[in-house]
């Protein structure tokens, strides 16, 4: 049964074409995620659907009856208010039902006429009441609310907590936490996972899997689409692709997509080859029915559907990370490291060695103290106990998940050129262009940057300082998925070391040969990425699978036999080929010798000799026109 569909759905802002005759069908149940690049209309379609912003053309259908949730990114709330008074907002009517009740249950106890209609419609009232309230799951809401408050990494403290003091991060997961004690029937989720750590966005990956719902997710987080998702739909170029699947299955579905549309492009590329070939062949040197062939071929072209050229991954960031020199091979050596601040212990006993070309990730929950760890190992902030020791000829980088070390102030080109003074403009202004910052964007302030931008641009300078150690806090935020996989490419191939915090499991999987798991008592070390962590954490024993793509001997030896007998036809049908050209080469020549012949005087005067020549000249013009056909049948 549908739950909602899009068709022909069209948008634009001014002249831009955001959306252009999107459509597409969710059922009941289905879970999707909806991803492109920032800036595709994502947000905008999730407006669209639930009335915020008009369209230009399209039908929307909902099915009746069924509410929808959209998760604002912005919310008004009462700032007085507790997060747990927050909450109870949600089971408004079910409170009002329940206080409804109470006073039943009061006129009940003071009513002294049992055997009355009016004390028999009382006690109709009160069951029927109940029933509702037992329906409604009311005993239990309260502890429904506690469940996901904790789920989403609030404690018990939190509670009691007003609003104005939360940060933004906690307000999102409150956003979140209201939405989803809602249960609406199609629940609209926009990056979710923001502001969460693991733990949390572990939580709501198996909340969301059993949500009776309909779900459409907007998100950058590929390990939380393959969780959840079973289908995905990518808006790009104003378009929408679907594929049925999570996350992992669309970027086989795009590639293999690519990878047929090429084979179709070069297919059709060698057809337009072969007909332009045959049709200079058949006008050269052909009869005047060869000639007639030869038109016929050329309207044909014309009426020819040409398939463009596809591209793959268009305008993406170009990145690479150098360093100026190799460090030695201890990087760093923390001893017994311990930070409070004032009476309050953060962490304390850690204790870890990072080596030259390990690439570790740094987890833990949020408020453990991973930035704090990183400021320290900046020597930003002091610690309490322990000893730091950064090995010979370490030169640290660091990203700044909030980009402090950006200067607000600058353009573009001064924002590099402060801190590479050597580099000419032209040679900024290339860079620049290269992580997609061109024409008058290179002189806009980094104040007026979005997020990705100002990602983007932090990256640069990280990547022209050359460091041999990156300390890169949260580097995937705000970035798109063509930009992760850019930045992903880039660490893969660095050669120096890295200490990444990121709650970005895709990442950690891509780029990570080493977890450190920090909590309040120290560091624990697994030797893997994130997929090899869990596993451990879990105590998986899983055997390994035997790998289907696994071959016999004997089935090795024929595809080898296969192989050499299918290069011998190839290579057999390649000297057949030179042969019959060549044959139509050498009659070309003959023909053109007969016709010069032709021309000549005493050939023309001469009715024998002329007849001669001619009847010559018609039959290798027949041997030809046999020669094209097969050679035309050939290639």
């Amino acid at each position: 049964m549908i739950a909602l569909s899009c068709s022909n759905i069209t948008k634009s802002f001014g002249i831009d074409m955001i959306l252009d005759n999107i459509s597409f069908t969710i059922n009941l149940g289905d879970k999707v995620g909806l991803i492109g690049k920032n800036g595709t209309g994502k947000s905008t379609l999730f407006k669209i659907i639930t009335g915020q912003i008009p369209y230009d053309k399209g039908e929307i259908y909902i099915a009746k009856n069924k509410t929808i949730g959209y998760l604002k990114q912005n919310p008004d709330y009462d700032e007085n208010k507790t997060i747990f008074d927050e909450c109870l907002t949600v089971f408004k009517d079910l409170i009002e039902l329940e206080k409804e009740i109470r006073n039943l249950e009061k006129k009940i106890s003071e009513a002294t006429d049992h055997e009355s209609i009016a004390f028999k419609k009382l006690m109709d009232t009160y069951s029927n009441k109940l029933e509702e309230f037992n329906n409604r799951n009311g005993y239990a809401f309260k502890s429904e609310i506690r469940g996901v408050l904790k789920g989403l990494s609030f404690t018990e403290e939190d509670f009691d907590k007003p609003i104005y003091q939360l940060s933004g991060g906690q307000k999102s997961r409150l956003n979140i936490a209201k939405l989803l004690l809602k249960k609406p029937d199609i629940l609209l989720l926009d990056e979710p996972t923001n502001h969460l750590d693991i733990d949390a966005i572990s939580w709501l990956e198996i909340f969301l899997k059993n949500y009776n719902g309909t779900l459409l997710i907007i998100s950058h987080d590929r390990y939380f689409l393959d969780q959840i998702v079973n289908k995905i739909f990518e808006i790009e170029n104003t378009n929408l692709l679907e594929c049925e699947g999570n996350y992992t299955d669309f970027i086989k579905y795009k590639k293999s997509l690519y990878e047929s549309q090429m084979k179709k492009y070069i297919k059709q590329q060698k057809e337009i080859e072969r007909q332009e070939e045959i049709i200079r062949r058949f006008k050269q040197h052909g009869t005047e029915k060869l000639a007639k062939r030869a038109k016929s071929r050329e309207k044909m072209l014309k009426k020819m559907d040409i398939i463009e050229k596809p591209i793959l991954n268009n305008e993406r960031t170009r990145l690479k990370f150098e360093t100026k020199i190799n460090s030695g091979k201890d990087v760093l050596k923390v001893e017994n490291l311990s930070k409070s601040f004032g009476n309050t212990l953060l962490f304390s006993n850690v204790n870890f060695n990072i080596y030259r070309g390990e690439k570790v990730g740094l987890i833990g929950p949020n408020g453990v103290g991973k930035t704090t760890l990183f400021k320290i190992l900046l020597n930003n902030i002091d610690y309490n106990e322990g000893n730091i020791k950064l090995g010979h000829n370490v030169f640290l980088g660091y990203f700044d998940q909030e980009l402090e070390n950006l200067n607000e102030e600058n353009n573009l080109i001064e924002e590099i050129s402060d801190a590479n003074p050597k580099l000419s403009e032209p040679e900024i202004r290339n860079l620049l262009a290269a992580f997609l910052f061109t024409g008058d964007d290179v002189f806009k302030k980094v104040s007026n940057l979005s997020g990705g931008e100002k990602n983007r641009l932090s990256l640069l300078k990280l990547m022209l300082s050359k460091s041999n150690f990156l300390l890169l806090d949260e580097p995937t935020n705000h970035l798109d998925l063509p930009s992760k996989e850019v930045l992903e490419d880039a660490l893969i191939e660095y050669n120096g070391t890295i200490l990444t915090i990121s709650h970005d499991r895709y990442f950690l999987n891509k780029i990570a040969t080493k977890i450190l798991e920090l909590s309040k008592d120290g560091i624990h070390e697994y030797l893997g990425n994130y997929d090899y962590y869990i596993e451990k954490k879990n105590l998986l024993n899983t055997p390994t699978e035997k790998n289907s793509n696994n071959k016999t001997k004997t089935q090795i030896k024929e595809e080898k036999k296969r192989k050499k007998q299918e290069e011998a036809e190839k290579k057999k049908r390649k000297q057949y080929l030179k042969d019959l050209e060549e044959k139509i080469s050498n009659l070309e020549s003959k023909i053109t010798e007969l016709e010069n012949l032709m021309c000549k005087e005493e050939i023309y005067s001469n009715p024998e000799k002329s007849k001669e020549v001619h009847d010559e000249l018609e039959l290798i013009k027949s041997k030809l026109e046999k020669l094209y056909e097969e050679w035309e049948e050939f290639i």
